[in-house]
Formats: structure tokens, sequence, C-alpha cells
């Protein structure tokens, strides 16, 4: 589900305030890991 939410991400589809807390962090990992830390700020 994080890949998921991720790929979202980086399409513009959805930020990483809509990703629910409980799987925010794993999200946030995987954006690190794809090269897109930008994408992981914000949120908690």
């Amino acid at each position: 589900m994080a890949n998921i939410y991720a790929a979202l991400i980086i399409k513009g589809k959805k930020s990483i305030n809509d990703v629910p807390d409980k799987i925010r962090d794993e999200v946030k990992q995987v954006l690190i890991d794809e090269g897109h830390p930008e994408l992981a700020e914000g949120g908690n």
C-alpha cells in the first residue's frame, strides 16, 4: 500500500498529507528511496 501512495504522490495525484498516519512513515521512506525526499516533507 505504501508503494501505491508513493506512486500517486510522485504523479501529483496525492500529497503526503493524504496518507493515513498509520503508514505515513513507510510512504515517506519509499519516497526517499525513490529519490524524491522533497515529496516526503510535510505531515507529522
